[in-house]
């Protein structure tokens, strides 16, 4: 049995015809999709290529560059399969889409990279720059991701976060937000500190949900062994043997970034993280976020892996919003000139 896809290619001057068998070891409809389904998005994103299905044979007729491309897609969405996952229409256009912007790249190799799994469910990058960003934080003691929202900034975080604890490679998690907007209206809501602070951590906690038994973080965070607070509360500490996530950076002053940052002890790694288009502070306020990579540029052990819009792994619509916002700020940016004083 053909363990590997396997392709027959004629080329002419002009087009490329190619016979690509399936392995046996895949099920067609793992490949192609429940009625197809699959296949017919590949044929969508390929409308110069005529395709033809027979069995476990996929013919291909068209550009060479083209044909050579769905080739080499198919060689890739198999690895997938035979790594446990289930194709989507959204795994076929991120796969497309590194193998034309990013060549030398495998699709293969993001899309089936586990870092935690939870109740059945699996966590992974799902992007190249979403890999990167992870590899990152293998890699460097303190990481900055920052990127629009939707790209999974945070959320890779805390996965990479859980899998450290698990692994014993740290003994806590501590997770901290700046309360913004919070300031003199904290003292009119209800409630005890926590209560009153919740809402800005909250993003936090459904990621931990997602990650580690619900039953079990009540227990972890009495115990300490997590900890989710509000970045004032870093001041004063030495964080050792800890992995820690600064997330909505943006939102920092620069006197509180350098305070975060310096809190780094012993056998700890900083993730921080935020979108530099959505700061909240007061006007006049500058954000750390923002400075803080013309400061630390060239610092060894620090990386600043870039997400974009094209990272957002959320409805194809929020990447469109953020694409449609990144074009209103650069018009407007351009149309706002500083205004000179008379001689």
């Amino acid at each position: 049995m053909a363990s590997r896809l396997e392709t027959d290619k004629v080329i002419s001057m002009e087009e490329a015809t190619s016979l690509i068998r399936i392995p046996a070891s895949v099920p067609p409809v793992a490949l192609l999709g429940v009625g197809d389904s699959l296949i017919k998005r590949v044929e969508q994103v390929f409308a110069g290529v005529a395709f033809q299905i027979r069995g476990n044979e996929i013919s291909l007729r068209g550009d060479v560059e083209e044909v050579s491309l769905v080739e080499r897609l198919f060689s890739e969405l198999v690895l997938i399969i035979r790594s446990g996952q289930a194709l989507s229409p959204e795994a076929i256009d991120r796969s497309i889409a590194m193998l034309r912007n990013e060549p030398t790249q495998r699709p293969a190799e993001v899309l089936s990279l586990n870092i935690i799994s939870n109740r059945g469910r699996t966590i992974r990058p799902k992007t190249l720059n979403q890999k990167h960003y992870v590899d990152a934080i293998d890699k460097h003691t303190i990481v900055f991701g920052i990127g629009p929202a939707g790209t999974g900034k945070t959320y890779l975080a805390v996965a990479k976060a859980v899998q450290a604890l698990q692994a014993k490679q740290v003994n806590r998690i501590i997770l901290t937000r700046p309360a913004v907007e919070a300031g003199e209206r904290l003292g009119f809501l209800p409630g005890t500190l926590y209560e009153k602070i919740d809402p800005y951590l909250r993003p936090l906690y459904d990621a931990l949900h997602d990650m580690i038994d619900p039953d079990s973080i009540p227990r972890l965070m009495q115990s300490g062994t997590i900890e989710v607070a509000p970045l004032a509360y870093m001041r004063g500490r030495t964080l050792n043997d800890a992995f820690i996530i600064l997330d909505e950076a943006q939102n920092t002053t620069p006197e509180q970034m350098k305070m975060f940052l310096t809190r780094l002890g012993f056998g700890s790694k900083i993730v921080i993280t935020g979108d530099v288009t959505q700061v909240d502070l007061p006007n006049g306020t500058q954000s750390g976020l923002r400075i803080v990579r013309d400061i630390l540029e060239g610092v060894e052990d620090v990386a600043f892996p870039a997400l974009t819009s094209a990272d957002v792994v959320r409805p194809r619509l929020v990447a469109d919003i953020v694409e449609a916002y990144g074009r209103w700020d650069i018009a407007t940016q351009n149309l706002v000139r500083p205004s000179r004083g008379k001689s």
